[in-house]
């Protein structure tokens, strides 16, 4: 969805010639395309992207079922935690679906544990300690497990709800 919208955020490594050249390209699909250094410094910066976006789509997760176990009107309350530190892009865009339970939008699960194998992968091998990371992707395991890996990665919800 955000290739055809034209809001990508792209990080790319490579020589800064070639990356000079492809820009107007990369313009048709993305609303950042930024140039990182040497090859595999964008593949990087994608990897240090995903272990931030794990980390917070599972606080926003544990946030609203917090929420609405406590009784609030989660709508507003997201709405109200949007003005302040807890404003994010997942909070802004993401934070109504998934209070509704609704997760057809954006990046799939299988692709975000496609990713963070990656992230895990490389951290072991640099020596990156990454606690939260692999506890996040082994919560996406049990989202697959449970028939959603088609569904948005804030579907890390749907285990806060299940029955103990």
């Amino acid at each position: 969805m955000g290739a055809q919208n034209g809001q990508l955020t792209v990080m790319c490594g490579g020589d800064a010639e070639v990356f000079a050249n492809v820009a107007p390209v990369a313009a048709c699909f993305s609303r950042a395309f930024t140039h990182m250094g040497p090859c595999g410094s964008g593949q990087l910066t994608k990897m240090v992207n995903q272990i931030c976006i794990a980390g917070l789509v599972q606080g926003l997760a544990e946030a609203i079922a917090f929420g609405q176990k406590a009784g609030l009107d989660m709508e507003r309350a997201l709405q109200a935690l949007s003005q302040g530190a807890a404003q994010s892009w997942q909070l802004d865009h993401r934070g109504n679906t998934m209070a509704q339970g609704e997760f057809n939008f954006g990046f799939a699960v299988d692709w975000m544990r496609k990713d963070l194998g990656l992230v895990l992968q490389e951290a072991q091998r640099n020596g990156a300690r990454l606690p939260v990371t692999a506890l996040v992707d082994q919560f996406y395991a049990d989202v697959q497990a449970a028939g959603g890996g088609r569904w948005d990665t804030t579907s890390l919800i749907t285990r806060l709800r299940q029955s103990v």
